[in-house]
């Protein structure tokens, strides 16, 4: 009985760029023993056009070692060129003694590491498969961040969407602060982690915060840190949002409810690029990029007293706004596809279709939550469905047979609304729904003026909010 086997991998490719023949030999001998293949180049252009014909044949070298003093193109211009294609190699510099400050420039400059002449072999094995190691971490995490992004893929080709997404793409290209606007639902952290995956600080941290669900006297603990026994309860040293989204986007959504003296802090953050941790004596510098989103009029708010209109001018640099989804509902369809999708890999069930005249009926909704009003319903209409798709009686159900849920729904008869409940405890939840839609609508979606006004903590009504897709 014959046996298949299968083909072994590759050896990786390590290109070694120097101009003494003598250490060409003498590496190229060690890395082929340890299990390398090895390209070889006595200048840095040679080494540059080598890359070039070689990623011509399919083929890439997994490791750089490149010298630090050579004639023409010296390592630190190699480095730079090497490090502005795509998907760089790890490039590691060979020094002698007297050129180690300029390798250890190099390594600021982004080189993997540095290794002094003459090279020492098990030195040189270690220093490469670790930068290898480190190179391919770095790879799959980024595959790794991506594919947990498509969680949060902006959905649409109608004009108006595409439109915004133009302007999204434009600006992640500038690393300034990004203002997003636009009623509850509309997709304002979908649209923010998209603008992280597009910038240049992809593989760093993207950190949301809720500024509206902090306890006020916790907010700046939760920002900025605290040190150990800064306050009660404080047993151990705690890292703020801010210093976790170091090399990263910090996303402060319903920033228009943050606390007037939490915003004179966040703006000095921001225009310094500090921050203290609570009970702490020093400084720290933090590296961020801030993205903003509120479905509050922040001019209002401003005008109100209510928000600072210097940070709000710092946060307005580029400012966007989400379209409702009543104005683009051709995007409902492939909305409405991409939900059924999650839900049914959540459940490891298959994914359930629409009919036309669900389809139409969903189009003709108002939805006042916008998208997230809309992926609730059809994560509690799949529950009602018996067959293989979705038809209009599973969503009339839930939503009745007309605009459920609008503000000033408040006739007593007909077959539509809350009065259109099949039973108490249906029109319980919907009838609940319409009070907190209603309240909300009446103190312009003010999250914060709202619990206050019915006596309630901000944490529940963003509860009851999540609950009956408002937010």
């Amino acid at each position: 009985m014959s046996t298949q086997s299968t083909p072994a991998a590759p050896s990786p490719v390590v290109l070694v760029i120097d101009d003494e023949p003598d250490v060409r030999t003498a590496v190229e001998m060690v890395l082929r023993y340890e299990g390398f293949d090895v390209w070889t180049a006595k200048t840095g252009q040679e080494g540059l056009d080598r890359l070039d014909e070689e990623a011509g044949r399919g083929q890439r070298a997994a490791a750089i070692l490149c010298d630090v003093k050579m004639p023409g193109m010296d390592g630190l211009e190699v480095l730079s060129h090497v490090l502005e294609r795509a998907d760089a190699p790890p490039i590691l510099m060979i020094s002698g003694h007297a050129d180690i400050s300029t390798a250890v420039e190099a390594v600021k400059r982004g080189a993997a590491d540095f290794l002094e002449k003459p090279l020492e072999g098990h030195r040189l094995v270690v220093s490469l498969r670790s930068a290898m190691a480190t190179k391919r971490l770095v790879r799959e995490n980024t595959a790794l961040r991506r594919e947990l992004g498509g969680s949060f893929t902006p959905i649409g080709k109608s004009p108006t969407w595409k439109a915004l997404m133009e302007q999204v793409e434009r600006a992640a290209g500038a690393d300034v602060p990004v203002l997003l606007l636009g009623e509850n639902g509309t997709g304002k952290e979908v649209v923010a982690r998209h603008l992280h995956l597009c910038c240049d600080r992809a593989d760093g941290p993207f950190v949301p915060v809720n500024c509206a669900a902090i306890p006020e006297q916790l907010i700046e603990s939760e920002l900025f840190g605290h040190e150990k026994g800064a306050f009660t309860g404080a047993h151990e040293k705690r890292i703020g949002h801010f210093e976790a989204a170091g090399g990263g986007t910090l996303f402060l959504d319903e920033i228009g409810d943050m606390p007037l003296d939490a915003q004179a802090k966040v703006l000095r953050a921001l225009e310094s690029r500090e921050i203290s941790r609570v009970g702490g004596s020093g400084v720290s510098k933090v590296d961020i990029r801030v993205i903003a989103a509120t479905n509050a009029d922040l001019a209002a708010a401003v005008e109100a007293k209510t928000f600072r209109m210097d940070l709000f001018y710092r946060l307005n640099v580029v400012p966007l706004r989400l379209p409702p989804l009543r104005e683009r509902a051709e995007d409902i369809p492939a909305l409405a596809a991409h939900f059924l999708d999650q839900i049914a890999r959540r459940q490891g069930r298959k994914a359930l279709g629409l009919s036309h005249e669900a389809l139409t009926f969903l189009r003709s909704q108002p939805f006042p939550g916008n998208v997230r009003q809309l992926r609730n319903l059809l994560e509690g209409a799949q529950v009602f469905c018996d067959g293989e798709r979705l038809e209009r009686a599973d969503l009339e159900r839930l939503l009745g047979d007309g605009p459920a849920l609008s503000v000033g729904s408040t006739s007593v008869g007909g077959d539509s609304g809350v009065f259109a409940s099949e039973t108490f405890e249906q029109f319980k939840h919907d009838s609940e729904a319409l009070f907190f839609k209603t309240k909300l609508e009446l103190n312009s979606g003010n999250v914060k003026r709202t619990a206050e006004e019915l006596g309630m903590q901000r944490s529940h009504l963003y509860k009851k909010l999540d609950r009956y897709g408002l937010r």
